[in-house]
């Protein structure tokens, strides 16, 4: 088929988890508009895809991370990335969703032509050789499910003396296939989600494996079964043991996370307790595992079955505060003068983060400047029309609210025809008060969060990361409120995004 021709109804860009959950909801609450799927990479999966280091897993249980509409049917609660990859391609494989897939394309410029109501894409496809072409095309309304993290490339600081170092340094983001570190000294650098995770895999193959940290994270053990999941799956049908489980679990984190931003001296002692009970060690709590944030300034990390915490009791890890000085031959120098040496150097010093997939965008000429822009509903930006950002929970599971934003773009796009409208744009009234769309103190965050738009201080231009007050909003809340319409409208009953000649993907 021809690009420069092609229109659609919805491009969803994006075939990770959040973009075949899209595919699902346009095909199913959206009949007979045609879509596709756009994908940079030559496979489904996204961030389950791409990370291929040791353990990987998700920090959230997967009766939340899961769809709402496939039930998690496997015996583990919080999931390793093989068994996440392959619930995602199983859902894929639905003929509606896998039919409108399209690998090695990615998103150059997307423009906006409010005369025609319509995006213009210029898109690179590449080939089964490599060879890559300029192609184009347009639709109706844009959605896109790529996240915020750069894929290209993670935060790189810069290491003192890292040009001699002998041993081998890898990034989790790209892990070689082949990297041998059995019976070997490994140092991983960071103490984030990522360096949580590989220390107790690492542990259980490396000579021994040290978590190099500059300062202490929260980190809460959690139970890699859920047993009331297992007991209602004994005892009802699937569908309604995954609803029951996933309302269970939803619950729980709102009440501790509200404990936690509410509470938190009460938190921190919550937190202190668990780790003290299961080191059985005060002072290494009080050294390395005592924050000088309050829990949730800064995401928390968990261990499954504590598997972090029990390597560190069974000798094969430590942890060490302190900060890189410079690298040596066989290992690192530290501030404090101590050395650490190391075969294997991990470097897990976060992820950077990109706004719009790195695409430039620009709405009837003129470009999108995206940290002036707020952000609406969580989801579509001020005075860009008929574009949605698939933005998840940073104190939940992604998928909670990126489930809830694939439901809420398609009841946007069936009032627009409803109404005969071609086109919405969030337009703010009256003055507001910015925060950042990500009220994180992070690193990753405060690094790029300037580049993306911000969210004010009422509704509906909050990002009130609760998803016990979004559902009812994005299900059942006023679809016009703050919202400019295309004037005058289409006839009533006129499709407001459509295709081309019954063009499909």
């Amino acid at each position: 088929m021809d690009f420069s021709t092609e229109h659609l109804d919805v491009v969803i860009v994006g075939a990770g988890l959040s973009g075949i959950g899209a595919a699902h909801r346009v095909a199913t609450e959206l009949p007979g508009k045609s879509f596709a799927v756009l994908e940079s990479r030559s496979a489904i999966g996204g961030t389950w895809d791409l990370f291929r280091y040791p353990g990987v897993r998700s920090d959230s249980d997967m009766f939340t991370l899961g769809y709402p509409f496939r039930p998690w049917t496997e015996a583990k609660a919080i999931a390793d990335g093989t068994s996440i990859l392959q619930y995602i391609r199983e859902t894929a494989e639905n003929p509606a969703i896998r039919e409108r897939l399209r690998f090695r394309t990615r998103v150059v410029s997307a423009a906006w032509t409010s005369e025609d109501a319509r995006w213009t894409l210029d898109l690179d496809v590449t080939d089964d050789d490599g060879a890559t072409e300029r192609r184009r095309l347009t639709c109706g309304f844009l959605y896109l499910c790529s996240g915020y993290y750069n894929y290209e490339h993670g935060h790189e600081p810069s290491f003192p003396g890292l040009d001699v170092y002998e041993g081998e340094i890898v990034r989790p983001q790209f892990w070689p296939e082949h990297l041998d570190y059995a019976g070997k000294r490994v140092v991983v650098i960071g103490s984030g989600a990522t360096a949580v995770t590989l220390v107790p895999s690492m542990a259980k193959d490396a000579a021994h494996v040290t978590m190099l940290q500059r300062s202490p994270t929260y980190i809460t053990a959690v139970p890699g079964r859920d047993r009331f999941s297992d007991a209602v799956r004994r005892h009802l049908p699937a569908g309604l043991a995954h609803h029951m489980a996933r309302a269970k679990n939803v619950l729980f984190t709102q009440a501790f996370y509200q404990l936690c931003r509410r509470r938190p001296e009460l938190a921190k002692k919550l937190i202190r307790a668990q780790t003290v009970r299961i080191l059985g060690d005060e002072k290494l709590v009080a050294e390395h595992f005592t924050p000088a944030y309050n829990p949730w300034d800064q995401r928390l990390c968990v261990a499954p079955s504590a598997d972090f915490f029990r390597a560190l009791t069974s000798g094969t890890a430590s942890v060490v505060t302190d900060t890189v000085e410079t690298f040596l031959p066989h290992g690192i120098r530290l501030a404090s003068g101590r050395e650490l040496e190391a075969d294997v150097v991990v470097a897990a010093t976060g992820l950077s983060m990109l706004p719009l997939g790195g695409a430039t965008f620009t709405v009837d000429g003129r470009p999108v400047e995206l940290g002036d822009a707020w952000v609406y509903r969580g989801l579509m930006v001020s005075g860009v029309p008929n574009l949605a950002l698939c933005v998840g929970y940073t104190n939940a599971s992604w998928t909670l609210r990126a489930d809830l934003s694939s439901r809420y773009v398609c009841r946007l796009i069936r009032h627009l025809d409803r109404h005969g409208h071609r086109y919405g744009t969030p337009a703010p009234s009256g003055r507001m008060t910015a925060r950042p769309i990500l009220d994180l103190t992070s690193g990753y965050v405060q690094r790029s969060v300037s580049d993306f738009p911000k969210q004010g201080d009422r509704q509906p231009w909050t990002m009130r990361q609760n998803y016990l007050l979004d559902a009812p909003a994005a299900l059942f809340g006023n679809l016009a409120k703050d919202m400019e319409f295309d004037t005058p409208p289409l006839p009533v009953g006129t499709p407001a995004v459509q295709g081309i000649q019954g063009t499909h993907a």
